[in-house]
């Protein structure tokens, strides 16, 4: 069986094809058109088939590709050794760095959770416990000393054939082994868990029963609140008043705010909701298809009615939305932003505005759809937190639109302005809101490579894109100067300049840093400064983080594409500034068939917090050892130190520099 084949088995896979799904309609210009027309087609053909070709052009690309000074090694600023590509069973961290398991899947969060045993679960168990595939990972420092923190992590979603014995992907055998007590542990292993740690003997350990934590479910209660709240879009049977919902689903990437607060990003809800076959009969038959809905990964629908379209149409609206969370205070309702706008949010990243104001940035994470930013209405105030606890419910939404003299220009989501009227079916500024993709359409916003993590970086107030990939690039999309290759697999990075560092103007500048992939494949068409090593270069950059030192640091999300580059997923340390801006150096790698997620550093960079996701999921069966679809399939086969009954498990792994010291120095 091939590796492509294999991956089609897992619930990455679904995932992957709903965020390449083509579900934008418009005439919208793409981003590669954007790129194509600035540089020229004399420009794409002399310079951008292949690094080698790259000597000394700036612009566009900066100096991504300049040539690196005989002394380029004195001034990086990433002082360790980097590690190989390679795929095994192991993880993998630089020489010097210890990398240490802090929490896994089912690990117990409270004094009267039961032990983790997978043969068997529970709903009441799991809500007790660490949740699935943990994704976004924030920290939030307790005191005023560096050995007490709160970590916010997110549980994106869950895969029935690795988590249940004998189970099986279910989409693929029409659900024939699922119960409600099934779907009832899926719901609890959802959302995210808020956990102390603290450091004892240098090392951080995980606080079993604190006050602070918390597990945040598919069922939890939670407020609406901004212009959506009460509005006819998300008034349903269960809440007439549109004010109260249930759960958070598929949150991905997320952010924390200066006030510590943390953010969930509602990524592919679409995905959870049920029955297709209603979908012609539903008041908004054609936002459905927008939004990918409903994309029937999981049967739900078939236990809850909230879940299926035809007898709850509305409940589909009341996802889709960034959630703020008080970790202070574990008794506090998570909050749906609706001012900030709904679609498939990956991030929610803040970054304070030199007028006061708070500006967070979010991709819509899909093959096609669009970069956004929510500034705030009121400013931020550092000495009373209770003030800036609902900042976020009022202010302005934008969209980007990338223009081929090298400017982005942010339109406002606002009702009665340009073509956000009644005459174009937008009737007030809720309904702007619930439908902000169609918004995107009439503003004329930049169709993107799937932009994921969007990280504003604190120092030099630039920010930074992650556009992961574009399978239907050379297709549907025409090749281009800025994705010379055909399906682009291996994605790239944009790095934009608000106007005179302002995150609140309506302008800025645009320029790409590197292009993905392996510089010595010619055909690959991939952009790293000449001095990246043969291991510093990556595919699909997913999440981002920048440390204290304003230093950029990637991690990458190949999925299926992974056998392309013989590499798995890992962190990679990233220059952008000086000689040595766009050159990668290799600092982390994950176990075969996982997801490099996190990043997230302490308040002194002296750990790195890394979220693993899925391991022994994508390809696994073709790797060496292991040859199964499942992590139950036959115990009698299995990796070194694998129990039989216990399978490998999504975890966070912290990183230390042995010694102590800032990671990365």
């Amino acid at each position: 069986m091939s590796e492509q084949t294999v991956f089609k088995q897992t619930r990455a896979y679904k995932m992957e094809v709903a965020e390449d799904t083509l579900n934008n309609p418009s005439a919208n210009t793409t981003f590669g058109d954007v790129v194509n027309k600035r540089l020229g087609r004399r420009d794409a053909l002399k310079g951008m088939l292949a690094v080698t070709a790259l000597s000394s052009t700036t612009g566009i690309l900066g100096t991504a590709i300049s040539a690196a000074p005989a002394s380029a090694e004195a001034l990086t600023h990433f002082k360790f050794e980097e590690i190989q590509h390679g795929v095994d069973e192991k993880h993998h961290v630089a020489k010097g760095y210890d990398a240490d398991i802090l929490l896994r899947w089912g690990d117990p969060l409270f004094k009267d959770a039961p032990q983790f045993d997978p043969m068997n679960q529970s709903k009441a168990a799991q809500e007790k416990q660490f949740g699935y595939n943990n994704d976004f990972i924030g920290f939030i420092p307790l005191g005023s000393s560096n050995d007490r923190a709160l970590l916010c992590v997110n549980h994106e979603y869950t895969n029935e054939e690795l988590m249940f014995p004998g189970l099986g992907r279910q989409d693929k055998a029409k659900y024939a082994g699922m119960t409600q007590e099934i779907v009832d542990v899926e719901m609890a292993a959802h959302g995210g868990s808020i956990v102390e740690i603290r450091k004892e003997a240098g090392k951080w350990k995980a606080v079993i029963g604190s006050h602070f934590n918390r597990r945040i479910t598919a069922t939890t209660e939670m407020v609406l609140s901004g212009p959506v709240a009460g509005s006819t879009f998300v008034k349903t049977k269960a809440d007439p008043t549109g004010k109260q919902v249930f759960g958070t689903l598929n949150n991905c990437a997320g952010g924390i705010t200066p006030w510590g607060t943390y953010l969930m990003a509602e990524e592919n809800f679409n995905g959870y909701f049920w029955n297709k076959d209603a979908v012609s009969s539903h008041p908004n038959a054609d936002m459905l298809k927008r939004y990918g809905a409903p994309g029937q990964w999981y049967n739900w629908g078939a236990y809850y009615d909230r879940f299926d379209i035809a007898k709850e149409p509305n409940e589909i609206h009341r996802f889709g939305w960034i959630v703020e969370v008080d970790p202070m205070d574990p008794t506090s309702p998570p909050k749906k932003r609706t001012a900030m706008g709904r679609f498939k949010h990956e991030g929610a990243e803040t970054i304070l505005n030199k007028d006061g104001r708070i500006t967070v940035y979010s991709g819509d994470d899909e093959r096609g759809d669009y970069l956004y930013k929510f500034v705030s209405k009121g400013k931020y105030d550092p000495v009373n937190r209770a003030a800036n606890m609902n900042l976020l419910d009022e202010g302005t939404l934008f969209v980007a639109r990338f223009d081929a003299d090298g400017t982005v220009h942010w339109l406002p989501l606002v009702h009665g302005e340009g073509p956000l009227t009644a005459d174009n079916g937008f009737n007030n500024q809720a309904e702007v809101l619930v439908f902000a993709r169609k918004a995107g359409d009439l503003l004329g916003a930049t169709k993107m490579d799937r932009p994921e993590d969007v990280q504003p970086n604190a120092k030099t107030n630039k920010v930074y894109v992650c556009l992961t990939n574009n399978k239907h690039r050379g297709s549907k999309h025409p090749v281009d100067a800025a994705n010379p290759r055909t399906k682009n697999p291996f994605g790239h990075i944009v790095e934009i300049s608000p106007e005179n560092n302002d995150h609140a103007a309506s302008a800025g500048t645009w320029n790409i840093l590197v292009q993905g992939g392996d510089p010595t494949k010619p055909d690959q068409g991939a952009v790293f400064n000449k001095a990246t090593s043969e291991n510093g270069w990556f595919g699909s950059p997913d999440n981002a983080a920048v440390d204290g030192k304003g230093r950029l640091w990637i991690a990458t999300d190949q999925g299926s594409n992974w056998p392309k580059t013989g590499t798995a997923d890992g962190i990679w340390a990233l220059e952008t500034e000086g000689p040595q801006r766009g050159t990668g150096k290799m600092f982390f790698r994950v176990p075969i068939g996982a997801e490099m997620c996190g990043p997230c550093f302490s308040s002194d960079d002296s750990a790195l917090f890394l979220a693993v996701q899925h391991p022994a999921a994508d390809g696994a069966k073709a790797f060496p050892g292991f040859e199964r679809n499942s992590t139950f399939e036959d115990p009698a086969t299995r990796w070194p130190d694998f129990k039989p009954s216990i399978p490998p498990r999504p975890s966070v792994v912290v990183v230390r520099k042995q010694g102590g010291g800032v990671i990365g120095t």
